[in-house]
């Protein structure tokens, strides 16, 4: 019998976190959810920040609370993306990091082009351009706040912030530096251009490494202070969606995913970055995920109008559950409005029903009213913008896919996943829930050498979580329902 290896998966999302302890038995991968806690940010004198120091906290209980379970002989942690912290020159952190939903960067992608035309950047980078980035995120700071950038020592992305915390390592770990429109998109590193011409100075940069690599061991004032023994800190995929990806139980080499969440990460992933005329001309990124593989994909605002609508509801007195919310929905009118999910005004937080009704008002349609109407609206909306990006893969890949891998917590919406098969007229195969987990223990197994590679590491996962299938239905109802929303909508 082979002995049975345990890891401890920390994936830190927008709105709330846990710690879950991985089994592998040289079969399978089970998981169990030891620690669960929110991620509220806070905003003062106007700025908003996460408020790092309670995550670091809310890990370090799910460290202790592993103890009743045998322990761990390793943890990796993964995070959302482009966010940073800022240390000075003894390690100390100088300001809580800065939350990419505040208002700082407005504005910023317009300045970076004067700096660095629109084509070039992205020839360099190969990333879809937000103003959330890190590059814009910097040079608002370098703009705003000079006297802390100066004061800077080092950088560190938000998984590599919390491998310090943990370690006391300062390292950049390669998929997360992939989302910083700074990073090489072809190698390990940083594109220098990109911090001189913006005046971010480039020692505050780490070394970049590569996914899986281990970094060192629980700091000895964390084992007294824990009461546990030592473990391997590995750098995991930093960025959760490359540790989803690498949990896609996908057995064909072409294949698109979508990895659902608060966003929705959607494409294909290939052996090399695909950085053209076209992909820049299509805002198509190029992320890098584990084995140095690269994630084709773009950053589709995602469930995040969802989660807004309900709290909006709940501040107006109505409180749904997610299942209520979603059998409002079936029960409400078919094609009545879209909206384009990524349309600037629904970035923001606050009322997002009342823009949602501005939004079909403004462009001609049916206003919807009710709560179902409204996340009926959201969720064809998503699944046609699922389709129009399926398109534009499509040309730049020039290949053909059978079949959409939707993982994630989203998934547990059963109307998006039925939706999303309609729409694109091919089947959608859902699983497993937990791949962002799957993902991250999965890197830490391989860089244990238990599991051999990716392609065993997405078999034990198959495995592990057998995955459901949706089948297409109503192809001429959608295929209408798509010819009006890509050229009235998008």
């Amino acid at each position: 019998m082979k002995k049975e290896t345990k890891v401890l998966a920390v994936d830190y999302g927008a709105s709330g976190g846990r710690v879950m302890l991985g089994k592998y038995d040289g079969e399978q991968i089970t998981v169990q959810e030891i620690h669960r806690f929110s991620n509220d940010p806070v905003t003062v004198n106007g700025t908003m920040y996460w408020d790092v120091l309670r995550l670091f906290h809310e890990m370090k209980q799910g460290m202790i609370k592993a103890k009743a379970y045998g322990g761990a002989e390793s943890i990796g942690v993964d995070t959302w993306g482009v966010d940073f912290g800022l240390l000075d020159e003894k390690g100390y952190l100088l300001e809580n990091p800065v939350h990419y939903r505040d208002g700082r960067t407005e504005g910023m992608l317009e300045k970076g082009f004067a700096k660095i035309p629109r084509e070039h950047f992205y020839g360099i980078t190969g990333n879809q351009f937000m103003e959330i980035n890190t590059a814009f995120q910097l040079l608002a700071l370098k703009e705003q706040r000079p006297e802390l950038l100066a004061r800077a020592d080092c950088l560190l992305l938000m998984p590599d912030l919390f491998n310090y915390f943990l370690s006391g390592v300062k390292k950049s770990e390669r998929s997360i530096v992939s989302t910083t429109q700074m990073g090489n998109p072809s190698e390990p590193g940083w594109v220098t251009e990109v911090t001189e011409k913006f005046g971010i100075p480039e020692k505050i940069l780490t070394e970049v490494v590569p996914t899986g690599t281990v970094l060192g061991t629980i700091r000895e004032e964390i084992k007294e202070e824990l009461g546990i023994g030592e473990m391997d800190v590995i750098a995991v995929a930093g960025h959760d969606t490359q540790c989803a990806l690498t949990a896609v139980p996908a057995k064909e080499e072409d294949f698109i995913f979508v990895s659902c969440g608060t966003w929705s990460l959607f494409g294909t992933e290939l052996a090399r970055p695909i950085v053209t005329e076209q992909s820049e001309k299509l805002n198509i990124t190029n992320e890098t995920g584990t084995d140095g593989r690269t994630s084709f994909l773009k950053n589709i605002i995602g469930l995040w109008l969802v989660q807004e609508s309900r709290r909006q509801w709940m501040r107006e007195g109505k409180e749904y559950s997610f299942s209520q919310l979603e059998k409002l929905a079936e029960e409400a009118e078919p094609f009545r409005c879209f909206i384009d999910p990524d349309a600037p005004e629904f970035v923001p937080a606050g009322n997002i029903p009342e823009r949602i009704r501005e939004y079909c008002g403004r462009t001609g349609q049916k206003v919807p009213q009710t709560e179902g109407e409204i996340v009926r609206c959201i969720n064809e909306s998503l699944a046609l913008k699922y389709r129009y990006v399926l398109e534009e893969i499509k040309a730049c890949t020039q290949k053909e896919y059978g079949a959409i891998h939707m993982v994630g917590g989203g998934i547990q919406s059963k109307l998006l996943c039925k939706f999303t098969a309609h729409a694109n007229g091919i089947p959608v195969i859902a699983g497993p829930v937990e791949a962002t987990v799957f993902g991250n223990i999965a890197i830490q197994l391989m860089a244990k050498g238990v599991i051999k590679d990716l392609a065993e590491a997405r078999k034990v996962i198959a495995d592990s979580d057998r995955p459901v299938v949706y089948e297409p239905e109503n192809k001429d109802a959608w295929d209408r329902a798509y010819e009006f929303y890509r050229k009235e909508i998008l």
